[in-house]
């Protein structure tokens, strides 16, 4: 069976995440999605903005977490390392990317200001953590885009290690995999799965379009009711 062909207004990452940026919000890309039957793409409602105007778009760099007793040596090399593979982890970033780090107890900070500022020098496009972040002042200086818990100092270091990156995780029943595009505002973060990546950014930017002409309706006077039987848009 051949797959219709999907024209896209977009050739590149820049050019798609400048058109998200710019023109879409994630209301409508989950909105998308729930119509192709994904209906479990956004992360828990506990992982907001650190500030209300940030906003995020980007491939998923995955990163796994686990907790941590102390500083006592293992048998494990990983886990011997004052943050496990964290400082590779983040090395590894690449342009157009965010940090997105999972596997842990949500009871202490998973990202900081000193790991904003590497992020920011290679190119990243923000950071969201199933947990706390902390530097708030620093990173809100910075205007990365974080998402996280909340503000909360306590360190990783003696709790929690890197174990691994670039692999699938899951964050409260959301699959994240290496590459999937994140999609962060004010409302929340969700997940785009990149094998339908196209058609969901496709449908986004069209009904992004088609709900700015149905305000303009409703703004003439237009009932809801008649607006959405003409529309399909509410």
């Amino acid at each position: 069976m051949q797959h219709a062909v999907i024209e896209t207004p977009w050739q590149t990452d820049d050019e798609l995440f400048h058109i998200v940026r710019t023109e879409l919000f994630t209301a409508v890309v989950g909105d998308i999605m729930d119509k192709l039957g994904y209906l479990h793409q956004f992360l828990p409602p506990q992982i907001t903005a650190l500030r209300k105007d940030m906003f995020v778009v980007g491939r998923a760099m995955t990163v796994l977490e686990a907790d941590v007793f102390g500083d006592e040596s293992t048998n494990n090399a990983v886990l011997n390392k004052p943050f496990g593979l964290m400082l590779e982890a983040l090395d590894d970033l690449k342009k157009n990317e965010v940090y997105v780090c999972s596997g842990s107890s949500p009871s202490y900070a998973l990202w900081g200001e000193l790991m904003a500022t590497r992020a920011i020098k290679l190119g990243a496009a923000g950071a969201v953590v199933d947990g706390y972040s902390r530097d708030t002042n620093g990173i809100l200086h910075l205007n990365f885009p974080t998402f996280s818990y909340g503000c909360y100092a306590q360190d990783q270091a003696p709790r929690g290690k890197v174990i691994d990156f670039r692999v699938p995780i899951e964050i409260q029943g959301v699959k994240v995999n290496p590459g999937d595009i994140i999609v962060g505002d004010i409302d929340g973060v969700c997940v785009v799965p990149s094998e339908i990546e196209e058609e969901v950014f496709v449908k986004a930017i069209e009904k992004a379009r088609a709900e700015k002409m149905v305000q303009i309706k409703i703004k003439e006077g237009m009932s809801a009711k008649d607006a959405f039987e003409k529309f399909g848009i509410m």
